[in-house]
């Protein structure tokens, strides 16, 4: 039982044609286990995140992604959330005329197959939204429309919990967070994470939220690869050192 990238290599097109911007990705999290990918900027951190939850922008052209043993390439973003994957968006998009409310009700219709029973989930969504530090009055707002940056990430987490993914993928959740927002949706990140049978994949430039969320494996990623991986130390050292050791004209994005 794990979330299994073997040997990923994903293309996008340009005007140019073709290019590669993954180059044999290997990885494995399993249930219970936090695993962070920290590299520079344009080493295609976001692509392997896009990547795996099935954007149509990206082309895999060769390797396997198991779920549970079930490979999603070929899979469409909705059968990869049924199948248990879920992405946090760096940027999270703005749905105008679409509360909050009828979103997460209809996301979770979508993933079980069924909706939940209203009286419930009301009191499911509210204690969620409480949990992040947000109103109730939040769900009828529509979704990400005039949101903070903090209000979009904190709305991010709330996703994840009423959704309740077996393997999450964070893609730099903590970019544009000041420092209370940072801890709160750290918090609602680990209470995902305590119920020990959820997979974690934090992506990240910085250490400053693995001081809130701490990694069982930190990956560094240049130029579509992982190139190195260790404990929770090697991110203070990449803090001290940066990643010129590893940095060798990348260009990738």
């Amino acid at each position: 039982m794990s979330l299994l990238i073997k040997d990923l290599h994903v293309s996008v097109v340009t005007e140019t044609g073709d290019k590669p911007i993954l180059r044999g990705v290997n990885l494995e999290i399993r249930p219970g286990e936090v695993h962070a990918i920290m590299g520079p900027n344009g080493s295609g951190k976001s692509t392997l995140a896009y990547s795996l939850a099935g954007h149509p922008k990206y082309t895999i052209t060769s390797g396997a992604i198991l779920l549970d043993g079930v490979d999603l390439v070929g899979m469409s973003v909705d059968e990869r959330a049924r199948q248990g994957l879920f992405l946090a968006m760096q940027y999270p998009v703005e749905i105008p005329g679409v509360s909050v409310a009828n979103f997460l009700r209809t996301a979770k219709h979508a993933i079980d197959g069924q909706a939940p029973a209203l009286r419930t989930w009301v009191k499911q969504v509210n204690q969620s939204l409480a949990d992040m530090a947000l109103d109730k009055e939040f769900a009828a707002r529509s979704v990400n429309e005039g949101f903070s940056g903090g209000e979009k990430k904190r709305h991010e987490i709330v996703q994840l919990h009423l959704l309740n993914p077996r393997y999450a993928i964070l893609d730099e959740t903590d970019s544009g967070l000041d420092i209370d927002a940072l801890r709160v949706v750290s918090e609602g990140v680990n209470r995902y994470a305590e119920a020990g049978d959820r997979g974690l994949l934090l992506i990240t430039h910085y250490t400053r939220i693995l001081r809130y969320i701490k990694p069982d494996f930190v990956h560094v990623f240049v130029d579509g690869q992982i190139v190195e991986q260790g404990d929770a130390s090697l991110a203070e050292r990449l803090e001290e050192t940066g990643y010129e050791a590893w940095l060798g004209g990348s260009d990738a994005n």
